[in-house]
């Protein structure tokens, strides 16, 4: 099987105390992984170590089998959208995916086709300021993709999303993983996670559970948000 990304051992201290301890666990070709936990569990910091934005106090998180950094183009490798990314709001939709085209080092086309894969190509040249929070996530998403990459690494995508768009992104990452591809999905929307996930990783500053969302749904009944809440009351 062939793994995108990898955490061996990955820990993260700030300050006296760790915000992740000893996460391990892998992103295989072709699979959704759902990672879990509650707030202030490490999530976002696992991200961080996984792209290159935060150093690992010990242990390591590769992608394709070395550090993100350490990629040559790595916008056509991974796409990633993490909370936080602001975008400059007096720009236009397009012409933000447009510098983002330039950074990666991707082809032109790709803007215009990323724009309509979100449905945001008659919004292209509105500035960001006045796009809805769901244009905005629909924005992050085409950033992540501008590149054409191989996984992505995805912070809540779902959150402000309409119903259509959930149920766009649904499919959508179903059928991106169907091709091959792979993506790491943070998620505090269970019920939905539950519909799209092959395997989940639950976290609370150390990993609680990782399995098949069959094994996790077993633990709670047939139930992903019941799993969830078993596992985290056993570890208090």
């Amino acid at each position: 099987m062939t793994i995108h990304a990898s955490f061996k051992a990955f820990s993260k201290k700030r300050g006296s105390r760790f915000a992740v301890e000893d996460l391990t666990f892998d992103v295989p070709a072709g699979r959704v992984v759902g990672l879990i936990g509650p707030n202030g569990a490490g999530k976002s910091t696992a991200l961080a170590g996984l792209t290159g934005l935060v150093e690992a106090t010990s242990g390591r998180a590769t992608v394709f089998g070395c550090d993100y950094r350490a990629l040559p183009r790595p916008a056509t490798k991974v796409g990633v959208n993490l909370d936080g990314m602001d975008v400059e709001p007096g720009l236009t939709g397009r012409r933000h995916l447009q510098i983002c085209q330039l950074a990666a080092g991707s082809d032109k086309e790709n803007v215009e086709r990323v724009l309509g894969l979100v449905d945001l190509a008659a919004e292209g040249n509105k500035k960001v300021r006045d796009y809805s929070l769901g244009m905005r996530q629909r924005l992050g998403i085409a950033s992540a993709l501008v590149g054409s990459p191989e996984m992505l690494v995805l912070d809540e995508p779902a959150n402000g999303l309409d119903p259509q768009g959930v149920q766009w992104l649904r499919k959508f990452l179903r059928e991106f993983a169907a091709s091959g591809g792979s993506a790491l999905v943070s998620s505090h929307q269970l019920m939905e996670l539950e519909k799209v996930a092959d395997e989940v990783v639950i976290l609370k500053q150390k990993t609680l559970f990782r399995g098949t969302l069959k094994e996790a749904k077993a633990l709670g009944g047939g139930s992903l948000e019941s799993a969830y809440f078993k596992i985290l009351e056993g570890s208090q």
